[in-house]
C-alpha cells in the first residue's frame, strides 16, 4: 500500500444489515452467555463438580466459532476469548484450597488475569478491544467487517484501540487487587454481597467509559478529516487562482 493510499479518507461505512445484526446478537449472547450459564447451573445441580462444569459449559464457545466459521469462513476472535476466559476461570477453580475465603480470592484471580490477558494483548498486531469493537460495532456482514479493519490503517484509529484496551486492564487488575484486599478486611457474608456488586459496577463503568470515549473520538476524528478536507480545498483553489 502506497503512503497515499494509507492516508487516502476512508468511505462512509455500508449501511447495516438489521437482520444480519440481531443475527449475529442472538447467536453470539446463546452460544457465548446464555448456553455456558445454563449449563454450568444444571450439572452442578445435578452433582458435577465445578471444574468438569465449567468445562462443559466451555463447549458452547466451541461451537459458536464453528458456526461462524461454516457461515462467514473465518474465526470468531470473540469466542475464542469467551472460551479463553472460562478456561482460566476453570484452571483457577481447580487450583488450590476450595475454602468460602480461597473462592473469593479466586473469583478475583479470574478478573485479574483477564486484565493480564487485556495488556498482553498490547504485544499482539491488534489489541482485544479492536476485536470486541469489531464484534458489537459491526452487523457482522463482509461489508461491515471490512470497513472495521480498514480503520485499522489510521495512527488515531489505533490509539483509541490500544488506549480502550489499556483501560480495561489495567481497570480489572485494580478490580481484582481491591476485591482480594477486602475478602481479608470483611467478614465472608458481607464479601458475597459486595463481590458481585463491585464486578458489576466496574463492568458498567468500563462499558460506559467506552461508549463515551468512542463517540468522543469518532467525532475529533471527523472534526479533523473535515478540517484536513478544508485546508486542501483551499490549496487547491489558491493553485489555481
Amino acid at each position: 500500500m502506497s503512503a497515499q493510499e494509507a492516508t487516502a479518507p476512508q468511505s462512509d461505512p455500508p449501511a447495516r444489515s438489521g437482520a444480519a445484526a440481531a443475527t449475529g446478537w442472538i447467536l453470539t449472547i446463546g452460544f457465548n452467555v446464555v448456553a455456558p450459564i445454563l449449563t454450568y447451573n444444571m450439572l452442578t445441580d445435578r452433582g458435577w463438580s465445578e471444574f468438569a462444569a465449567l468445562l462443559a459449559s466451555g463447549v458452547w464457545p466451541v461451537v459458536d466459532s464453528a458456526v461462524h466459521l461454516a457461515w462467514r469462513r473465518k474465526i470468531d476472535e470473540f469466542a475464542v476469548v469467551t472460551l479463553v476466559f472460562l478456561v482460566i476461570t476453570a484452571l483457577v477453580t481447580l487450583i488450590g484450597a476450595h475454602s468460602a475465603r480461597a473462592l473469593l480470592i479466586k473469583d478475583s484471580g479470574v478478573t485479574g488475569l483477564f486484565g493480564l490477558l487485556c495488556l498482553a494483548t498490547l504485544l499482539a498486531p491488534r489489541p482485544l478491544m479492536f476485536y470486541f469493537g469489531r464484534k458489537f460495532g459491526t452487523d457482522g456482514t463482509p461489508a461491515g467487517v471490512a470497513y472495521f479493519n480498514g480503520l485499522w490503517q489510521y495512527p488515531d484509529f489505533r490509539f483509541v484501540m490500544r488506549r480502550m484496551t489499556t483501560v480495561w486492564g489495567v481497570a480489572y487488575l485494580a478490580e481484582a487487587l481491591v476485591r482480594i484486599a477486602l475478602v481479608y478486611l470483611l467478614d465472608t457474608g458481607t464479601m458475597v454481597v459486595v463481590s458481585p456488586i463491585l464486578i458489576y459496577a466496574v463492568l458498567g463503568s468500563l462499558i460506559l467509559w467506552t461508549v463515551r470515549y468512542s463517540k468522543r473520538s469518532q467525532a475529533e476524528g471527523e472534526a479533523r478529516a473535515a478540517a484536513a478536507l478544508a485546508a486542501r480545498t483551499a490549496g487547491s483553489g489558491a493553485a489555481t487562482a
